[in-house]
């Protein structure tokens, strides 16, 4: 079901959102109130979250930003099943929490943001497993990319294979000056398989991507700024800084026109021009019938700031 489906939202931004819970490996992402204690799932003094069962993703809040960070420095937070199952939670709950208007990628530490996936995990395959190894990255991935907020990719050290893949299926990427990106996999007899073959071309053009393809070599910052891979460069240390600062130029406009947006630019890229353009004035249409626009047009012609509520 499309996003335009399912709009206007029926919850204002400002309501609380429900308690998610899966029983079985008792994981919470929950916001009590200012009086309950430090529990699992809720907020920290310092404004992280405590998740139950989360062993290589931490989840912090900045105001209506979230922070998903990979967390296996000792792998150069390299992807492994558990890490794309802790992915897939995060961005689930997330998904659902009216309180979070965009979604910043990242890895710890200063080397990496995701080195790409855990060889020894995948030196197990064989053509059944792999076949399911690449259709289970694919399927995060695009969960990441049909999200209905932005994603924005905060790449600090080595972006490789899988993390170069998991930076292409975020609506933005931001690079540090440090960033390395490349697709190696044809060095270890295999090829990108969450996604980056089709999602590479499409960004940087074809004779770009089958490049970097073939000769799995890593390509900078700057020369990933120039073919469009990234479209910022910033000091390593100003990274997280100025990664909130381009989420929030988008998340201060109206919600339910970013997901239209998305959901406009993403599906239109799979189908021909015109079938594109006439999806664009269905939503146009009807957006058209929210309360958004009309606080929009209003706040403009009274120049105010508006004041959206997603609905």
């Amino acid at each position: 079901m499309g996003l335009w489906e399912r709009m206007p939202g029926r919850r204002a931004l400002a309501s609380p959102p429900a308690r998610v819970a899966r029983r079985s490996s008792h994981f919470y992402l929950s916001r009590p109130s200012d009086t309950e204690g430090a529990v699992p799932g809720s907020r920290t003094p310092e404004g992280g979250i405590q998740m139950a069962d989360l062993q290589h993703i931490t989840l912090s809040w900045d105001a209506d930003l979230a922070i998903v960070t990979v967390d296996r420095q000792e792998k150069l937070n390299a992807l492994n099943s558990e890490v794309f199952a802790e992915l897939a939670e995060a961005f689930q709950s997330l998904r659902h929490d009216d309180q979070v208007r965009g979604v910043i990628v990242t890895g710890a530490g200063e080397k990496a943001f995701v080195a790409g996936a855990d060889i020894g995990e995948l030196a197990k395959m064989n053509a059944i497993t792999g076949v399911q190894v690449s259709r289970t990255g694919q399927e995060v991935f695009r969960t990441i990319e049909s999200f209905p907020k932005p994603v924005l990719a905060a790449v600090g050290g080595y972006a490789l294979g899988g993390g170069c893949e998991l930076a292409l299926a975020c609506h933005m990427r931001m690079a540090s000056e440090n960033a390395r990106f490349g697709l190696p996999e044809v060095g270890l007899g295999i090829i990108p398989g969450y996604g980056g073959t089709v999602r590479l071309a499409r960004l940087v053009g074809l004779g770009r991507a089958v490049e970097m393809a073939l000769t799995g070599e890593m390509v900078d910052a700057q020369a990933a700024l120039a073919m469009g891979l990234v479209t910022r460069v910033v000091p390593r240390e100003e990274l997280m800084d100025r990664a909130k600062e381009q989420v929030r130029k988008v998340t201060r406009n109206g919600p339910l026109a970013v997901r239209m947006v998305l959901e406009a630019i993403y599906r239109g890229m799979d189908v021909p021009i015109q079938d594109g353009t006439t999806f664009e004035s269905s939503l146009f249409g009807l957006l058209a019938s929210t309360e958004d626009v009309k606080e929009g047009m209003t706040a403009f012609l009274e120049k105010r700031k508006p004041v959206f509520r997603g609905r």
